[in-house]
């Protein structure tokens, strides 16, 4: 296909998650949490023995901090990752849809989106000051961070100078649920504006699973050839969607080592 030419990412299809498993502390039964031994209450659990001590349901008992229809705390938290879970199809939800879940509404919500957004901020604090990109896991985390909340495919490009530390993040094109339509002569366009030496690209799957799509890589051959052109490497192209995030590049679909300095 030409240069400058359109690629439609196709859609993708929808994962089917599993059900976590049950709490630990179910034979306390319903009784109020202030009432469980010392070592199975979560606040103290957490101060004596870490946060990673806790199960998901009792760190986000710790934001919900009171139960309703009968339930304790711990009990709601379960109750909400069976209906909406896992924790990562819950903590990818927004806060409109947050709050209308019977265990959470609008206070306990917003608290939830702002802790979630300054976690996000404090991993990508590193990136954005202009470290280095070194591998193929650091590129997925920066963009699963960036895209897995989005509800409309998103394509996305980090430039880099020689020594890949970055320059600027871009999202360049935005689609529907199921396609987003790239042009790889504006990533060229971009990348020389901000006079980059690689680029890693990458774009959400938000209807499914992250495997690309054979038009994926069909652009990204387009992509590697049109930055090529200009002196600038593709390092990556990076899929977001349901679990870990796929790495071309890993795959060996880029040439070897793409992330070596030059």
């Amino acid at each position: 296909m030409a240069e400058g030419m359109a690629m439609v990412l196709p859609h993708q299809v929808t994962r089917q998650f599993p059900m976590p498993s049950a709490c630990p502390n179910a034979d306390t039964g319903r009784m109020a949490i202030k009432h469980w031994p010392e070592h199975d209450r979560p606040r103290e659990k957490l101060v004596k023995l870490g946060p990673e001590a806790l199960s998901d349901s009792e760190l986000l008992a710790l934001f919900i901090g009171s139960g309703c229809n009968g339930l304790d705390a711990v009990q709601s938290a379960r109750r909400l990752l069976e209906n909406h879970g896992p924790l990562r199809r819950l903590m990818d939800m927004d806060a409109s849809r947050l709050r209308k879940l019977p265990a959470l509404g609008p206070a306990r919500a917003c608290k939830l989106v702002a802790a979630l957004e300054l976690a996000s901020r404090h991993l990508l604090a590193d990136l954005e000051r202009g470290d280095s990109i070194c591998d193929p896991g650091s590129a997925g985390r920066y963009f699963k961070l960036r895209l897995r909340a989005r509800p409309q495919e998103v394509f996305a490009a980090l430039f880099m100078d020689t020594r890949n530390r970055t320059l600027a993040y871009e999202e360049l094109f935005t689609g529907t649920i199921d396609t987003a339509t790239v042009y790889p002569r504006e990533v060229v366009r971009r990348a020389l504006l901000h006079n980059a030496a690689a680029v890693i690209v990458s774009h959400n799957h938000p209807s499914g699973r992250a495997e690309p799509s054979a038009s994926d890589r069909e652009i990204t051959s387009q992509l590697f050839e049109a930055l090529g052109l200009v002196g600038v490497r593709l390092v990556d192209h990076v899929v977001v969607g349901d679990g870990p995030p796929v790495s071309m590049a890993e795959r060996g679909w880029l040439k070897r080592d793409p992330f070596a300095r030059t």
